[in-house]
């Protein structure tokens, strides 16, 4: 019974850490529309966006998920494919800044910094 019950929670573990890897990997093979809608609901939820906004943001997360995708797939160095992520990402906060009140953008910006940090401890 003990024996069963521990190769029980080795084999979820072991599926759970497998899909967190899959998780991660699959989020760049998402087409641009797929990654826009998951992003876009996330900042609905997580900023309270009304009904306006949230058409907005859902329109400029594709634009900008559409702009990024060359860059994604692109053979180019990291520090060319880094560059072009912030230019990206610049041209987006401005856009959002426009859509999104002062409190919302900013919840927005600290949460671009937890994914910056969740990034980096990779």
């Amino acid at each position: 019974m003990k024996k069963t019950k521990v190769i029980i929670l080795l084999i979820a573990s072991f599926v759970l850490v497998m899909s967190k890897i899959s998780a991660q990997s699959t989020l760049k093979e998402l087409p641009a529309d797929e990654r826009a809608k998951m992003l876009t609901e996330k900042m609905t939820a997580s900023l309270k966006l009304d009904s306006v906004q949230v058409v907005k943001v859902g329109d400029i997360n594709l634009k900008y998920a559409r702009k990024i995708d060359p860059v994604i797939k692109g053979n180019g160095s990291r520090m060319s494919k880094l560059k072009a992520f912030r230019d990206i990402n610049q041209e987006k906060q401005a856009e959002l800044r426009k859509v999104l009140s002062k409190e919302q953008f900013g919840q927005y910006q600290k949460m671009q910094e937890e994914m910056r940090d969740r990034i980096r401890q990779r």
